[in-house]
C-alpha cells in the first residue's frame, strides 16, 4: 500500500507552481485565526480517536468543526496532513515533558527506578483530566492498529528521542540488565500504560467498587508499582548481553 501523499507542510513536497497557478491560489481565508485552526484540530482529535484514520472523513471533520472542507485543506493540505498535526500536537508535548522531568531527576542525583517510571507516565496520565486529553490517549492506542505507512513515521517523530533517553536512564539505574532487557521492559511499560489509560472499562466490569480506574492517583500508584517491579526483575539470561 503506497504511502499517503500530502501536499504542503508535511509529506510529499508540492510541485513547483507556475506564476499563473500561484496567482490563482486562494489567499488566507478572511477572518480566520488560530482559534479556527485549533477548533479543526480538536474536532478531528475526537473523530480520529473514535473512528480511526480510515473511518473518518473530512466532511465529518468539517461538520464537527463548523468549517468548510476547503478551509481544512488550506491549513493542513489533506486528511493525512491533518492526522499528522493532530497526533504530533500532543505527542511531541508528551515527549518534551518526559525529557524535562528526566533532566530534572538527573540534576537531583543518582537515578531511582521508581522516579524514572513516574517521569515517563505522568505526562500522559495528566491528559485524562480532560475530554480532549482522553481522546488523544485513545487515538495514541489506535495508532498501533493503523497501517505502517500511516503510523510508523508519526510514532518515531513524536517519541523516538524520549523513549531512547528513558532506555538509557533505566540502564544507568539498573546496570545489571542488558540493553535487550531494557528495551523489552520499556516497550512492555508502554503497552501496559496504553491499555490502562485508554478507558477500556475492563476493571469496572471485573472489579466493580474494588478498583477505581477513574482515580488518576490510584492508577498512577498501581502502574508505578507494577512497572517498577518489572524493571527491577533479575536479568533475563537469553543469548549474549
Amino acid at each position: 500500500m503506497p504511502s499517503p501523499k500530502v501536499q504542503g507542510r508535511r509529506g510529499v513536497a508540492p510541485k513547483k507552481k507556475t506564476k499563473a497557478a500561484a496567482r490563482n491560489r486562494p489567499g488566507r481565508p478572511e477572518g480566520s485565526n488560530g482559534q479556527v485552526r485549533d477548533r479543526i484540530l480538536d474536532a478531528s482529535e475526537l473523530l480520529f480517536a473514535e473512528r480511526g484514520y480510515a473511518g473518518t472523513t473530512l466532511r465529518e471533520v468539517a461538520d464537527a468543526a463548523e468549517v468548510t472542507q476547503a478551509l481544512i485543506n488550506y491549513y493542513f493540505g489533506s486528511k493525512y496532513g491533518l492526522f499528522q498535526e493532530v497526533f504530533l500536537r500532543r505527542g511531541k508535548r508528551i515527549s518534551d515533558q518526559r525529557l524535562e522531568r528526566l533532566s530534572e531527576l538527573e540534576r537531583q542525583g543518582p537515578l531511582q527506578v521508581v522516579d524514572i517510571v513516574r517521569a515517563f507516565l505522568i505526562p500522559t496520565l495528566e491528559l485524562r483530566a480532560t475530554v480532549s486529553g482522553r481522546a488523544f490517549i485513545r487515538l495514541q492506542a489506535r495508532l498501533h492498529t493503523e497501517p505502517p505507512e500511516i503510523s510508523y513515521e508519526l510514532r518515531d517523530e513524536a517519541y523516538n528521542e524520549s523513549t531512547k533517553a528513558f532506555v538509557d536512564a533505566f540502564r544507568k539505574a539498573l546496570p545489571d540488565i542488558s540493553e535487550r532487557d531494557a528495551h523489552w521492559r520499556v516497550i512492555l511499560m508502554i503497552g501496559a500504560y496504553m491499555y490502562a489509560f485508554s478507558d477500556t472499562h475492563r476493571l469496572e466490569q471485573l472489579a466493580p467498587g474494588i478498583c477505581h480506574p477513574e482515580d488518576s492517583e490510584e492508577v498512577l500508584q498501581q502502574m508505578t508499582a507494577f512497572v517498577t517491579a518489572g524493571m527491577e526483575a533479575p536479568p533475563v539470561g537469553v543469548g549474549p548481553r
